[in-house]
């Protein structure tokens, strides 16, 4: 590897070409964005950026990856934490989604709101084994909580889609979570609510 080589990859790393990506491809579109583009967002020529990615959609989808990846870890440590006061850990499952959605509103909307067909094939794989994650968490506390599925199998997409519609409808206005807990908490537990009576209904 020639020392030029070295020392722009050394300055111009992953992360930061995929933070720089992330906000262009919502900004401007896939289709409005090339490697062109993004290297003269960061300041340096396009061939520098093929030193990490061969391609725009080799990065968009190493971007897509990163954040699922991020917000699974975040999920997976809601199973090992000790249950909140007054939250069941389903409750604090949801709640850690919807921060999670509206302090990274780049992420999220690259994850999950995108519409553009070109990019969706990358995003569905991502999708559903998200989804899939969610119901499996979402059935284990409900089992340990004693409430038993068999009455709302459909259960844990219900909560799903409520909290996706959550963060879909405050994340236009980039509010963070902070500055909405109180709402999202009472959302979460009238989710809960809700249909915890389905459950015994």
């Amino acid at each position: 590897m020639s020392m030029a080589r070295r020392a722009v990859e050394q300055e111009l790393s992953r992360d930061r070409i995929m933070d720089a990506a992330r906000h262009l491809f919502i900004t401007k579109g896939y289709r409005g964005i090339s490697m062109r583009s993004i290297g003269q967002h960061l300041g340096y020529s396009h061939g520098s950026l093929y030193y990490h990615f061969k391609e725009k959609a080799e990065l968009f989808y190493a971007i897509v990856v990163q954040d699922f990846n991020h917000l699974a870890q975040l999920c997976e440590q809601v199973t090992r934490r000790p249950p909140s006061e007054g939250m069941t850990k389903a409750e604090q499952l949801m709640l850690e989604f919807i921060k999670f959605g509206l302090d990274h509103p780049h992420q999220y909307e690259i994850m999950f709101m995108l519409r553009d067909e070109e990019i969706l094939t990358y995003c569905r794989a991502e999708q559903s084994k998200c989804f899939d994650m969610f119901d499996t968490i979402i059935r284990q506390f409900l089992k340990e909580e004693k409430h038993p599925l068999e009455n709302n199998p459909s259960l844990p997409l219900s909560m799903f889609l409520g909290i996706h519609g959550f963060i879909s409808f405050y994340i236009q206005d980039r509010l963070t979570f902070e500055e909405i807990m109180p709402a999202a908490v009472a959302h979460v537990k009238m989710l809960s609510q809700s249909n915890y009576r389905l459950l015994t209904s």
